[in-house]
């Protein structure tokens, strides 16, 4: 009879884990794409935002660089209209002077007077010429500051069209490393679910014959009670012979899979929602499911597997996979779940 039931399992082939495997291997890819997509928005948004405060900075330069011009120009201006009411004043004042020159020439009387009033009006000349003069060199100064405030905008609008092609190419290159990031980080996964599914191919067969262990998407999954007494967390025989079949095949993968996959085996411990006494070595099941992940984690050192590819993590009883306080719920509960990942 079991002859034939074994006859009845080759025949029935369960595609059940397989698919979840794909399916589970499809979302981690989609969630860790779509992390590295966040995470290069999250830096494309710090790199535009500080371009924007630079081109905002900028612009407020050359907004006030334009309104000191704007204020530069009257200034010219009425300097110039200065120098004009100066020159028509320089006029009428030679005017007057040539008339009383003629009257002194013609014999007229008042010489002394006029020849005091011509005394005064040269005077009065000579002042607006020097006033003339200091007009026309502020004029020049003038002149000077405005070629200087247009040579400081020129250089600011280089400036700022230089900031926007820097810009420009950043994004750009940005955008590049993102497209090289997504593909390389998708090779990388593809290839760690490759030694995968050989790690977990090569311990079903190690240990198909056991009826209490089992695939579960892409974890292997053993009861307590193949590993551990009940309530301890140290290995018992049976156990430890379960584990060295394990620690061979690990060790046998580690050697063909590539240095630079950061992986890692990860042992959690689960227990069911019976709670403890507290009077025993564990007080609760959280101390019970850790130390019975570390029991698994120290063994397989001893054997050879190297620590720092181990990770040792307790949930107690907060994920079960069997609903309901049954026993046979409770069992399927007690468990120890093996899962090889990426760091």
């Amino acid at each position: 009879m079991a002859l034939a039931r074994n006859r009845r399992r080759e025949r029935t082939v369960d595609y059940w884990p397989g698919f979840v495997d794909a399916l589970s291997t499809l979302l981690i890819s989609i969630m860790f794409v779509l992390t590295v997509f966040v995470v290069g928005q999250f830096i494309l948004s710090r790199e535009i935002t500080g371009r924007d405060e630079v081109l905002s900075r900028l612009n407020s330069q050359i907004n006030e660089l334009t309104q000191l011009l704007a204020l530069e120009k009257g200034s010219n201006q009425d300097l110039q209209d200065s120098v004009a009411n100066l020159q028509a004043s320089l006029a009428s004042a030679e005017g007057d002077r040539s008339r009383l020159q003629a009257l002194l020439n013609a014999g007229s009387g008042g010489q002394d007077v006029a020849q005091k009033k011509i005394g005064s009006m040269t005077q009065e000349l000579d002042e607006q010429k020097q006033v003339s003069e200091r007009a026309l060199s502020q004029v020049e100064l003038l002149n000077q500051q405005i070629a200087a405030l247009r040579s400081q905008i020129a250089a600011v609008e280089a400036a700022l069209q230089a900031s926007e092609e820097k810009d420009r190419v950043s994004q750009t290159k940005i955008a590049d490393l993102g497209s090289r990031l997504n593909v390389a980080l998708a090779a990388r996964v593809q290839e760690l679910n490759r030694y995968r599914s050989d790690f977990f191919g090569r311990l079903r067969e190690i240990l198909s014959d056991r009826e209490n262990i089992r695939i579960v998407g892409d974890r292997f999954v053993f009861q307590s009670e193949v590993l551990f007494p009940s309530g301890g967390a140290d290995l018992n025989p049976e156990g430890q012979t379960e584990m060295g079949k394990l620690a061979a095949a690990l060790l046998d993968l580690s050697k063909e899979i590539p240095p630079e996959i950061n992986w890692v085996l990860r042992v959690d411990g689960h227990t069911d929602n019976v709670p403890l006494a507290g009077t025993g070595r564990y007080r609760d099941n959280w101390e019970l499911s850790s130390a019975r992940a570390i029991s698994v984690v120290k063994f397989l050192i001893a054997q050879g597997v190297p620590a720092d590819r181990l990770v040792a993590a307790g949930f107690g009883e907060f994920q079960p996979i069997a609903p309901g306080d049954t026993p046979d719920a409770r069992s399927t509960n007690r468990r120890i779940e093996l899962k090889l990942t990426e760091k």
